[in-house]
């Protein structure tokens, strides 16, 4: 039994060990001996490479706006691990945290026993979200983020009333294959029969398979820039504002707090979403909620301006479609300053590619290492850089304290690479910008 959060996060991470086990048959397992709670949820389930905890984000604020209560499964987290299964955006409490591992811990030894194998930590982590909304914690509508992939991902197992897909791009190579059109098929694996699926989906290739898939299943689709546009769009000091138009609908000068183009396609793909949730009566969701909704929703990590003075933003740009978003975005807002990048990453990514892009706006580049198993040292990453300023360090936390105070009004400081990197990096930060006493953004 086990009886302290601390025990618990440590049980649960320490299943890290057996890896990612692509495959559905331990999560059938452990359902059925529970009794099937994943079906007693009603869900929308998001899928893609970029931008899925964000769309989640716009999804949930739009529906809490209308007034209902909406859970969500996402990961990795941020700022706490509770954050993964939660309530309105509040992550689930220690106690129930506890309990929810306490459930799931003997089944997970009973199934290392049979030929299946013991359930890896997303795996334990799923069925803990899938018990708690099936079992513990009613809620109107449950939103789940696909892990890795989508075809033989652990949440692919519900059936929900929707599905989006918000990109494809080219990350985890390794495990999903080397091109759009495989990685493609292994998002589509989402799609179920007769069920609408929603996307952004811009690379023709990969878009292809997608409506093949959808075609197969007879689910309808909806595509961005087909069934649905992105009109008049401009940036805002703090934020972007568009016009959406699908058929006769036009919801016109819509605010985003969130920074970057991308995020008028992350939150075009929840109000669609919505659109459909209230066509279907599963909801009742009007203008001024989808307007509100979108214009209170926060999802940390995201080019997150953390202090104004000294310039401090966050990004977790994991992968070569994020940093050429960030690069872009770093490009259209601050060309006029100097711009200071610190990066670490996995090393499993396509890190030659990325630095190259870091490289093109960043002054100055500093490589950090960080305690992840699979981190790449501050000395690896460095050597893939070309810049003229380029510096390897191992003790990230020394550094921002004596970097950041040396920051003048002309510099930008921009920490990025992987979320594990940023979920370690970003409660030091408020802690040592709080300590300073500079202008903090919430």
């Amino acid at each position: 039994m086990i009886t302290t959060y601390n025990e618990a996060l440590d049980w649960i991470h320490a299943r890290l060990r057996l890896g990612i086990k692509p495959g559905l048959k331990r999560m059938e397992w452990m359902m059925n001996k529970l009794g099937s709670p994943h079906l007693k949820v009603k869900a929308v389930h998001i899928g893609g490479t970029n931008g899925k905890g964000s769309t989640v984000t716009f999804l949930r604020s739009i529906l809490e706006a209308g007034g209902y209560t909406i859970g969500t499964f996402t990961s990795p987290y941020i700022e706490t691990f509770n954050e993964r299964i939660s309530v309105n955006g509040e992550p689930l409490n220690d106690d129930d945290l506890i309990h929810l591992v306490n459930k799931i811990k003997p089944l997970a030894d009973e199934l290392a026993e049979t030929d299946l194998g013991g359930p890896t930590e997303f795996e334990v982590i799923t069925a803990m979200a899938f018990y708690y909304f099936g079992e513990i914690r009613s809620v109107d509508l449950v939103l789940f983020e696909v892990g890795l992939g989508g075809r033989f991902d652990s949440t692919n197992i519900i059936e929900p009333i929707a599905a989006i897909i918000t990109n494809i791009g080219l990350d985890h190579t390794n495990i999903l294959g080397n091109t759009y059109e495989e990685i493609a098929f292994e998002k589509a694996g989402i799609i179920k029969p007769l069920t609408p699926v929603f996307t952004a989906v811009q690379q023709q290739e990969a878009l292809k398979v997608i409506e093949e898939q959808a075609n197969k299943k007879q689910a309808p689709l909806n595509r961005l820039q087909c069934e649905f546009s992105i009109v008049a769009h401009q940036s805002a000091p703090k934020g972007e504002k568009f016009t959406l138009i699908a058929e006769n609908d036009e919801w016109r000068d819509l605010e985003l707090s969130m920074i970057g183009k991308h995020q008028t396609e992350n939150a075009a793909l929840a109000v669609i979403t919505a659109r459909y949730l209230h066509e279907q009566k599963i909801v009742s969701i009007d203008y001024e909620a989808i307007r509100s909704g979108l214009k209170c929703a926060y999802w940390p990590g995201r080019f997150e301006i953390l202090s104004e003075q000294p310039f401090v933003i966050i990004d977790g740009a994991h992968n070569e479609e994020g940093i050429e978003r960030l690069c872009a975005e770093l490009k259209n807002r601050y060309a006029d300053k100097s711009i200071h990048i610190v990066f670490a990453a996995l090393r499993d990514k396509k890190l030659t590619t990325m630095i190259a892009k870091l490289d093109e706006v960043a002054e100055q580049i500093t490589f950090v290492s960080f305690d992840f198993p699979r981190a790449a040292t501050a000395e690896e990453l460095v050597k893939m850089s070309s810049s003229k300023h380029k510096l390897a360090v191992d003790d990230w936390f020394a550094y921002f304290s004596e970097e950041i105070e040396r920051k003048t009004e002309n510099d930008v400081f921009v920490i990025t690479g992987s979320l594990y990197f940023i979920s370690a990096a970003k409660p030091y930060l408020h802690k040592m910008l709080n300590r300073n006493k500079v202008s903090i953004k919430p």
